[in-house]
């Protein structure tokens, strides 16, 4: 049987059991964040896990990874076995690199909890580590199996972790040029209203995937916002602040329209206007003119760099068609996160 590479479903747990009823294997793996058992039990009850992990981004590390890996190998699994990863895309991120690892390659199946999991770390084979300070410096492309994406586990999640995944979603809007999403507000959505709105992002993010798995072009498009946002994360995590990946990529997504503006003539007026939408909806992730040598740092050590002493970033152009892999120099980032700073109030 050959199964979608996405289920959108309310019923997250007999659409799992139907696949591995349509799955041959020997034995499943299943993989959960620590301490959010009883949370996933009320939407996929009797659920248990062969591991829990901590998800914190400052555990997707070689530790942890060594733990899934020495529980896979204490199992017994094998070629024909399937890993589960349910979880958040700390989960999903590790699990997968696992899953890609162990024999060199077992299936694995997400089925993620957060909403940005679901639009985003789940979907698409890419499964990393945090290494050195740089966020996903270790990983491989490995596809799932299947994903199994509920909108029913977003009815427990904390608003902070809620707008997290809205980044991705307004991010994927943007590229399409839809601006109708900054006039909703995602705290107020029902699971009806999820559903359209996350298999929507999943299908665009999906449709640029099918056509570059391996990131050797097109889809570079998707990093919108990603070259500073990871920046940004990584400074505050550095620094002990309770801050998610989706509201460092919103911010990031205000400089990279900046630089689009600066560079290739983006519309002013479009940015100004996005950017309004991020201040309005994300807490900021506050620095200053002190922290731009690290900034810097951490952006010219992004694996989408190309070795020529410039700095990598997806811009958009006039028209808001993607320009992956346009060079900024050091002055240019400077003065766009000068900017950010003006527009965003930091």
């Amino acid at each position: 049987m050959s199964l979608p590479l996405h289920y959108f479903t309310t019923a997250p747990l007999e659409c799992l059991n139907r696949v591995l009823e349509h799955t041959p294997h020997d034995r499943t793996f299943t993989l959960m964040p620590r301490g959010c058992r009883d949370a996933l039990c009320r939407v996929m009850p009797g659920v248990s896990a062969d591991l829990e992990i901590d998800d914190a981004e400052s555990r997707k590390d070689f530790g942890t990874l060594q733990q899934i890996l020495s529980a896979m190998l204490d199992k017994g699994l094998t070629r024909k076995s399937l890993v589960i990863c349910i979880g958040g895309g700390v989960t999903t991120d590790i699990g997968g690199l696992a899953a890609a690892l162990y024999m060199r390659g077992v299936r694995y199946i997400n089925i993620p909890t957060t909403l940005l999991a679901m639009v985003d770390a789940s979907s698409g084979g890419k499964t990393a580590i945090d290494f050195g300070g740089v966020k996903n410096c270790v990983g491989a492309f490995h596809q799932p199996l299947t994903t199994i994406i509920s909108p029913c586990f977003l009815e427990s999640l904390p608003a902070a972790q809620i707008l997290s995944g809205w980044a991705e979603i307004l991010k994927h809007g943007v590229l399409q040029a839809d601006t109708q999403l900054f006039n909703t507000d995602p705290l107020q959505l029902s699971s009806d209203e999820w559903l359209p709105l996350i298999r929507e992002s999943v299908n665009f993010k999906q449709s640029v995937v099918d056509r570059d798995p391996q990131e050797l072009g097109l889809r570079r498009i998707l990093n919108l916002g990603h070259t500073a946002g990871h920046a940004f994360e990584m400074l505050a995590l550095k620094r002990g602040a309770d801050v998610t990946h989706g509201q460092a990529v919103a911010q990031g997504l205000a400089t990279a329209l900046i630089l689009s503006v600066m560079k290739t003539d983006y519309p002013s007026m479009q940015m100004q206007s996005v950017a309004a939408a991020i201040k309005n909806t994300f807490p900021p992730i506050p620095f200053d003119c002190k922290d731009y040598p690290q900034l810097l740092s951490l952006m010219h050590r992004d694996k989408k760099n190309q070795g020529d002493g410039l700095i990598s970033f997806t811009l958009l152009d006039a028209e808001g068609n993607p320009a992956p892999g346009t060079p900024v120099s050091d002055t240019e980032a400077t003065e766009a996160l000068d900017i950010t700073r003006d527009l965003l109030s930091l």
